[in-house]
């Protein structure tokens, strides 16, 4: 199947429909059979409620929440008009009194599911007062079985290991980082998953400035595809990635029955050995 990772960048809409002609453009060029958009890349919506609103931490999470009706309903509508599954940008849900972070594949039928953040980094905690919302999911589709890993929780290798036993192929992680050293975080955490899951790990970021909006006012990361470097992928680990800030979508033609290779013939075999280190001691 043919993977597509957007380095995606934040921008000003006046009205809604600006907001859906820029997902249709992105959809239509990416010419993939998945589509995985970043962390908190719904937030520019918060643009349609004025720069007071948007500029406004609390207020702009009630903004952009509102709207999930709509980007719901477009969402689905592309990925049926292109018979593709998308992951689209994830943003706030309220389901209580604190929003989690939430993002939703979609599929040509409509909506498969949605996977909210496990582990809040200190500015969703401490600042923006975003929660987490334990529990991880698994999603079987017509491309293979998907897990998705939120930003920070890719650095969590336990999480990564709860997906890998249930079966899934791919782990996809969109992610939102203001700094080299934010983005090469989740870019180490997400190879580290490829590696010792033997699996397929996407990242697709948020790019360039933002300077009417607190929340993403920098943004910095390349999108990437990974792959275990175990002998039946390249040698890097690195199955295709982009350059540093630059928008735009990432491809590769993955072969996920290569998965189950891995995991059974690679030259390494850290997904068989995991148990191994359990219990560990010291001596």
């Amino acid at each position: 199947m043919k993977i597509a990772a957007a380095a995606y960048p934040i921008d000003w809409f006046d009205s809604f429909d600006a907001y859906a002609a820029k997902l249709a453009r992105w959809v239509s060029d990416a010419d993939a059979d998945l589509l995985v958009f970043p962390e908190y890349g719904a937030m520019e919506l918060a643009s349609l409620s004025g720069r007071a609103v948007a500029g406004d931490l609390e207020a702009s999470l009630h903004a952009v929440a509102a709207l999930d009706p709509q980007v719901r309903a477009l969402h689905a509508d592309l990925a049926a008009r292109h018979g593709c599954h998308i992951l689209g940008a994830s943003g706030p849900a309220f389901d209580g009194a604190r929003p989690v972070n939430r993002a939703v594949l979609y599929g040509p039928d409509g909506v498969i599911g949605h996977q909210d953040k496990q582990i809040m980094t200190r500015f969703e905690r401490e600042e923006w007062h975003v929660t987490g919302a334990p529990g991880l999911r698994i999603f079987d589709t017509t491309l293979g079985r998907i897990g998705i890993l939120i930003c920070y929780d890719s650095e969590f290798p336990l999480l990564g290991r709860v997906l890998a036993q249930a079966g899934a192929q791919l782990l996809l992680v969109p992610s939102c980082t203001d700094t080299v050293a934010g983005f090469s975080r989740v870019r180490i955490g997400a190879m580290a998953r490829a590696l010792e899951s033997q699996c397929v790990v996407v990242q697709a970021p948020t790019v360039g400035p933002c300077d009417w909006m607190p929340a993403l006012d920098e943004n910095r990361g390349r999108a990437a595809i990974y792959g275990p470097p175990d002998g039946f992928w390249p040698e890097t680990g690195i199955i295709a990635e982009g350059e540093m800030d630059a928008p735009g979508w990432v491809r590769a033609t993955v072969d996920l029955s290569r998965v189950d290779v891995s995991r059974r013939d690679g030259a390494v075999l850290p997904f068989a050995h995991w148990p191994e280190q359990e219990p560990c001691r010291l001596i």
